[in-house]
This record gives C-alpha cells, structure tokens and sequence, in this order.
C-alpha cells in the first residue's frame, strides 16, 4: 500500500487532504466526523479581524466605565459569566486537541496588522498546531500604491511571527503586480507555509430585481488551474511548504497540484457537495494511481512536473491562446 503521509509547515499528516477553513469545522463533532473520514488535517474556521478588534474593543469599554478600576479587575475576562467569540474560538481550539489526533490549524480572516495580533498568541496558548492567516486587500484605493498594499501582507507576517512559535501560514490572493516576487519575500521573512489561492465573496446583479446579489459561493472543479500554475512556478523556488486550494474537487486535481510541488492541498467545495465521506474516496483513487505509477511515496511524484523541472518550462508562463487557437476548428 503506497505511504500518502507529506510534510506541511513542518506538520507530519497522513495524507496532503485538509479540510478549508469553512463551516465544516466550526464544531467538534464536524472535526471528529472529518478525521473518521481520513482528513489529513483541519483548518478551523476563521475568526475575522473585526471580530476579534470589537470584542477588545466592547471588553475595555466596559472595564473603564466601572467605577473603579484595580488591577483584579483586568481578570474581567476570566470572571464573566457569558462566553464571548473569542473564549468560545480558544474553546474550541482546546476541545478539538482533546478529539482528533490529526493537526489542528487556526484561522484568522484580516485586512491590516493592527490590534487583532495579540490574539494570536492566545490561539498558540490553546493547543493549535499552526496559524494560517487569510489576507486580501482589494485595491481599491487610487492613492495608495501597489508596494503599500503588499506591505501589508509583510507587516501582518512580522507581527505575528513576533508574537508566537507555532508555525504561520498566508492564505494570500494572486491579485499582486509581482507574484512571484512577493511570494519569495515572504518565505525569505520566514513565512512558514503559503498557501495558494483564498476565494472571495463576488458580487453580482440581478438584473430583474436591479439589486445586487452575491456570486457563485462554491467553487468550480476548473478553478484549480490557477494555482497549479503558481505551485508550479513556486516549487523548488522557496523553502516554504505550499498549499493548493479552490476548485480541487477530484483525485485528478489533486494528484496534479503534487504533481506541481504541492505539499498538501485544500477542500471545502466538494464536500459541501458530497460529505465528508468524499476525503475516504479521494484517498483511495489516489492510492490506486500511485501503485499503477508505481509511487511508494508522495515524495516519489511532489514536485516532478514543477517548472523548474519541467522539458517545456514556458508551459506555465504561457496566457496566450494563439498556439491553441491556431488549428482550432469551429462547428
């Protein structure tokens, strides 16, 4: 029986599937459920940087309008009667270490290095295994500069690389002038993981009702392509692990993105679609092609297609359509 174990921010797992931060783990039954099913490992659902930023902000207020203020009184949060959204997160953290085996990852949805940080070294103090930050500025803004919005991503790295010791992952967008560049400075600033790509809310119209809508919330089975050309293009470049995810809905895509360099990868889509059952299933195709390529190991295939080891490296540079058009032929 071929050996799917794989290395991911330092984080030995059984196989490279890892259920996405979503609300398929935002409860410990769900995680238990996830692990019975063969999860390699679980991201928990994120906290957003709001969330956490308003909750400090609603427990200071309260404290500084008593009327008086000892230091005891700084143990307000251990003395409430009520669980706020931060206790319940470090709860569930605690809860999951004491359910499954397998890593637990926090998650944190922000768009600035500000306040929230402190929160994570509350998040190591509770048990997780790692922290993976999810981080998209739209640019939106016309009078800030493109090296201003990645600066960001940097800042929010440092800052949380100073507060605590577990490993750090960016869940980051492809939306950067320099990708590539980008990517490199992070691992060189000692990022432990990227991960490769976070989907976002869209917006649509609905035309009948002239309101504005929300786009597709899943994602479809062809959105992987992009980030197997960046896994690809990444691998063999950075000390890293790499972490593929959005649109990976089969054995197929999955093999391919390992293919590409690929440490692990991410699923949330298809098993809203198909229940954690599913992860029993991609284990078992994927055994199966491994012992008809005669893989023993995932190390056997991570990596041999990746650019920097490829016969037509230009292959994942290309983003025209005029070699493939050329003999295309319309019916």
């Amino acid at each position: 029986m071929p050996n799917l174990t794989t290395n991911y921010l330092g984080l030995d797992l059984k196989n490279p599937i890892i259920v996405a931060s979503s609300g398929l783990t935002d409860t410990v039954e769900k995680l238990v459920e996830l692990e019975a099913n063969g999860a390699g490992a679980i991201i928990l659902k994120s906290l957003f940087e709001e969330e956490i930023v308003m909750e400090m902000e609603e427990q200071m207020h309260a404290m500084t309008n008593r009327p008086y203020i000892y230091p005891e009184t700084f143990d307000y949060m251990e003395e409430e009667p009520h669980e706020d959204i931060l206790r319940k997160y470090l709860r569930l953290i605690e809860e999951a270490k004491a359910a499954v085996s397998i890593p637990i990852i926090a998650s944190i949805n922000c768009v600035s290095a500000q306040k929230w940080t402190y929160f994570s070294r509350e998040i190591e103090k509770a048990g997780a295994d790692a922290l993976e930050v999810n981080l998209f500025v739209l640019p939106t803004d016309m009078n800030r500069s493109g090296e201003e919005n990645e600066q960001i991503y940097f800042d929010v790295l440092k800052t949380v690389k100073e507060q605590v010791a577990i490993p750090v992952a960016l869940k980051i967008s492809p939306y950067h002038s320099n990708l590539a560049n980008v990517i490199k400075k992070l691992d060189d600033m000692d990022a432990d993981g990227v991960v490769m790509f976070n989907r976002f809310y869209s917006p649509d119209i609905d035309i009948n009702n002239l309101s504005i809508t929300s786009g597709q919330v899943l994602s479809h089975s062809d959105d992987y392509k992009n980030s197997l050309r960046w896994i690809g293009i990444m691998s063999d470049r950075v000390k890293c692990s790499l972490a593929a995810t959005t649109g990976i809905h089969t054995s197929e895509s999955i093999i391919k993105q390992i293919l590409a360099g690929a440490d692990a990868v991410q699923l949330a889509s298809i098993l809203y679609k198909n229940g954690p059952e599913y992860i029993d299933i991609l284990t078992k195709e994927i055994y199966s092609w491994m012992e008809d390529q005669g893989f023993e190991n995932i190390r056997d295939f991570k990596g041999k297609m990746c650019q920097s080891k490829s016969n037509e490296p230009a292959a994942y540079e290309r983003v025209q359509f005029m070699k493939n058009f050329r003999n295309f032929v319309m019916h």
